[in-house]
């Protein structure tokens, strides 16, 4: 048998080979093959690559390689930094890079590290997620920001890289449900509107938290009127029960939309 490659079988009795390599008292897997050379092709790429410093992982991504990218990133950030990590993580001084393919790579801060080498990040329709608890979660949610925000409109990426996901490149404008901040006669306020058979605005607020709690309240009200749609809540974590309810009282809507609800 060639350096490097194993026989195994599948349950059908389909003979396929596996490729491994041993390196700093780690035997790491390099995936299975369909022939025995292939296998040993692996296991010499991987061997160049974790005794040749001078090969650099930008020089390495962007050719033809015997490995899948994954491994890739994972051998040589293993051979620079000493440290095996099963996702395509790079670590850097300050951060890490996460590569989605060999042309696409997310930058987090390293307090993020844990988590993603944890768990693998999906791509489906330009959204981003990972399997968590069994549920499909964007990575978009780490930040308070809601699945179906709009980049430009709820948030921002405050140096224009759609890339980097790093804390302080993330700026979130709109973090409730129905709320819009906005300028008017020169100064912050937030707007509420809540779709029902179109956009109706509901009011303008000073505090954001009041713009959130009225459109729960908006909602509720619609509700109560018949209107038989899964409105979302706004949750407001940071408020007592007795403090929520108190701001929600108190709260005026918009007449014209209080005039609606009564015409139905």
């Amino acid at each position: 048998m060639l350096p490097g490659a194993t026989q195994s079988k599948k349950k059908d009795g389909t003979v396929y080979y596996r490729s491994g390599i041993t390196y700093q008292n780690k035997h790491i897997s390099l995936g299975s093959y369909p022939t025995e050379t292939d296998a040993h092709n692996a296991y010499l790429e991987a061997s160049e690559l974790l005794s040749t410093p001078a090969i650099s992982l930008e020089q390495k991504l962007f050719h033809q390689t015997a490995l899948p990218f994954e491994k890739t990133v994972t051998l040589m950030n293993f051979r620079d930094n000493n440290i095996y990590i099963k996702t395509p993580i790079y670590l850097h001084t300050n951060y890490f890079s996460y590569y989605l393919s060999a042309k696409e790579e997310l930058k987090f801060d390293i307090d993020d590290l844990f988590f993603y080498s944890t768990h693998k990040i999906l791509k489906r329709g330009g959204h981003l997620f990972v399997n968590e608890y069994g549920m499909q979660t964007s990575i978009l949610s780490r930040y308070g920001i809601r699945s179906f925000a709009v980049a430009g409109r709820d948030y921002l990426f405050v140096n224009s890289d759609a890339t980097d996901y790093r804390y302080s490149n993330i700026l979130i404008i709109n973090r409730y449900y129905g709320v819009t901040s906005a300028i008017r006669k020169g100064k912050p306020c937030y707007e509420v509107r809540l779709h029902i058979k179109g956009n109706h605005l509901i009011g303008v607020y000073k505090d954001e938290t009041d713009a959130a709690i009225a459109y729960n309240k908006a909602a509720d009200l619609a509700a109560a009127h018949g209107i038989q749609k899964n409105f979302y809540e706004n949750y407001i974590p940071d408020l007592s029960a007795k403090e929520y309810a108190k701001i929600y009282s108190c709260l005026k809507l918009s007449k014209k939309f209080l005039q609606y609800l009564d015409s139905l």
